[in-house]
């Protein structure tokens, strides 16, 4: 079951539900440390980071309850599946607990269902034995509704434990409509994680009512001064 949509969240519980996200291809080894320092003080679940900075989160976080996701085949999903194994061991390695990898796109978009599968297979398998938490990004702005339901039934399948909306690179983020697409089409043990514009507490309430049980957004900070007076 999803989030009860009449629930009141406090800005503490807001924050244990939000991946605090610095994937600008930019960011600084500064940038990434005070992303970490506000993880901690702010109680956000994750940092979410490219994976090169992977080992700094993870040492800079240690001993905190904030974990590391690192992304993995980002933004374009169109690594070979090896080079995204290798990616998701290099990033388990360097501290990361949980992995976001983008699907194959064009090979969903052209109905190679088992290249789908097998892309997302090689990396849940290499997540599993560190019981690493796998959430597959669909990039829903770029498929037509039936493709998002293909790719949902293709990732729980695959084992992932995740389907998530977008990269924020693409053309658009979430959506309301989005969110209950993937809630409808992937079991209980599966969460949601919508990402991309979300900017606000009002939005991200309004996700969470619509199934999300993740968040993802460079906007943290801001959509928690909401709760401020």
């Amino acid at each position: 079951m999803g989030p009860d949509p009449r629930r009141e969240w406090s800005a503490r519980e807001l924050a244990a539900v939000i991946d605090h996200t610095l994937l600008a291809p930019g960011a600084t080894p500064a940038d990434i440390e005070r992303l970490c320092d506000e993880a901690r003080e702010r109680g956000f679940a994750n940092v979410c980071v490219n994976g090169v900075n992977a080992r700094r989160c993870a040492e800079w976080l240690r001993g905190s309850r904030v974990g590391v996701c690192a992304v993995v085949g980002f933004p374009l999903g169109a690594s070979h599946p090896l080079v995204k194994v290798r990616e998701a061991r290099q990033a388990l390695e360097d501290g990361a607990r949980e992995l976001d990898m983008v699907l194959q796109l064009g090979a969903l978009r052209a109905g190679e269902h088992a290249s789908v599968a097998l892309d997302i297979e090689g990396v849940v398998a290499e997540a599993r034995p560190a019981r690493v938490l796998v959430k597959v990004i669909l990039e829903t702005g770029l498929l037509t509704r039936a493709e998002i339901v293909i790719a949902c039934q293709l990732a729980e399948a695959a084992g992932a434990d995740f389907v998530k909306t977008s990269t924020g690179f693409g053309p658009r983020g979430a959506t309301r409509a989005d969110v209950e697409l993937l809630r409808a089409n992937v079991s209980a043990r599966v969460g949601v994680k919508a990402s991309g514009g979300v900017r606000t507490a009002s939005f991200a309430r309004e996700l969470l009512a619509a199934g999300a049980t993740r968040l993802g957004t460079s906007a943290s900070l801001e959509l928690l001064a909401e709760f401020e007076p």
